[in-house]
């Protein structure tokens, strides 16, 4: 039987990449226009440094963006068999069973009322209120908190108590699995066990 659960993608995650990648495409399709102008405009430098830098500038842009779109699924959280798998693009972290004090469900938009945050952050979670949330309460962040707001969105954080705030598809199979490997148990499919009384005849 397996002894971790499934991969459940980070939904603010995701729809954050969501809203930078294109903005960061449209940034490179406009460097690349503005390069092919300027080496219009100036045809007889062949070499000119202003459209190489632009282009240059735009290639980097574009490679960019197709990081972050690449990434959108990356980010995810798994339950495992001692402790609880965090990961991002840019962070790899475990957390132990042993700092996890509770874990509790509730609506984002009671977490984070819309208006509590700043306007950007308000376009954010707008279309995501209505989805619920698992809370992980913990005795203690496994690195710093400043450490953590580097590579995390404002959104994994309530409070400045320790936790983190987990927005997944699945909320309630997440919250199993995690309890269930938490409490010593394990995940995975079950063999139908046939206790029929035709099963406990002499087979020929």
């Amino acid at each position: 039987m397996a002894r971790a659960g499934r991969r459940y993608p980070l939904v603010m995650y995701t729809r954050m990449l969501d809203r930078w990648w294109p903005a960061v495409l449209l940034l490179a399709v406009s460097l690349f226009a503005l390069a092919w102008a300027l080496h219009s405009y100036y045809p007889e430098e062949t070499f000119s440094w202003r459209w190489i830098t632009l282009a240059s500038v735009g290639g980097l842009a574009f490679l960019f963006a197709l990081f972050l779109l690449l990434m959108r699924k990356y980010a995810y959280v798994q339950p495992r068999a001692d402790h609880l798998r965090l990961v991002t693009p840019f962070l790899r972290m475990n957390i132990s069973y042993k700092r996890l004090v509770r874990s509790s469900s509730a609506m984002l938009g009671g977490l984070f009322p819309p208006s509590s945050v700043s306007s950007w952050q308000r376009e954010i979670i707008e279309p995501l209120t209505n989805r619920t949330a698992v809370v992980i309460e913990l005795n203690g962040h496994p690195l710093s908190r400043g450490m953590l707001r580097l590579f995390l969105s404002p959104f994994f954080f309530k409070d400045k108590t320790p936790h983190f705030v987990l927005l997944v598809d699945d909320w309630m199979k997440f919250s199993a699995e995690l309890e269930s490997l938490r409490a010593g148990g394990e995940v995975g499919p079950r063999r139908r066990v046939d206790r029929s009384i035709l099963s406990r005849l002499p087979r020929q």
